[in-house]
């Protein structure tokens, strides 16, 4: 499984911001989009595209425009915090979501909600979740994705963790994943270190 680490300054910069415990919610808001555009677009390398020629006020000009089916899918709640830098980049993309829950003493995920576009067989899916902990919550929603009919889909992250790795790529391991950094392990209760806390609690501010 291709683990693609984005070592882009912009993203670098981000990173830092999203990890300082000082940053406040707001902050915390334009960095999680900056670092997300730059983490989509790469992960959005390969996407189909035709060529075309439009009329500049001066001449024609040749180019390309893309010409594949996007759907982003962020995973509830954080995952939020991805998708208007995935918008900004594909507006005419769809979007599904999954809304998954950890059990934080087995660490294993459970839907409680799901709402997906139809007809994903040909599109080109981004899953867009934050942090890639244990694994468990990318697992259960490539499945849930594959099940929809999704074939060619791809991870979009902020922060993974060495073994939130190797569970997808035991699961899936046709599926790429895109992050700017591989941290160096999960605590006993299963949060990243040195990470950054709780994605979703400092996103919005309910820490």
């Amino acid at each position: 499984m291709p683990v693609h680490v984005i070592d882009h300054p912009v993203a670098q910069d981000a990173l830092v911001t999203l990890r300082d415990q000082r940053t406040a919610p707001d902050e915390f808001r334009r960095a999680a989009r900056r670092i997300s555009a730059v983490i989509v677009g790469e992960a959005l390398r390969g996407i189909p595209t035709t060529a075309v020629t439009v009329q500049t006020p001066l001449e024609p000009a040749a180019g390309h425009r893309l010409a594949g089916d996007v759907v982003v899918v962020p995973v509830l709640r954080a995952g939020l915090g991805m998708l208007d830098a995935a918008l900004e980049l594909v507006p005419s993309a769809r979007v599904g979501y999954l809304g998954l829950q950890r059990d934080e003493t087995t660490a294993i995920a459970s839907q409680y909600y799901a709402k997906l576009p139809a007809d994903m067989n040909e599109s080109f899916v981004l899953l867009v979740d934050p942090m890639l902990a244990t694994g468990g919550s990318s697992v259960a929603a490539l499945e849930r994705l594959t099940k929809a009919g999704a074939r060619h889909v791809r991870i979009a992250c902020i922060v993974a963790a060495p073994e939130g790795i190797a569970v997808v790529e035991a699961a899936h391991p046709d599926v790429h994943i895109y992050t700017p950094v591989i941290d160096r392990a999960l605590t006993p209760h299963k949060f990243i270190l040195p990470g950054l806390g709780d994605f979703g609690d400092r996103l919005y501010g309910t820490a």
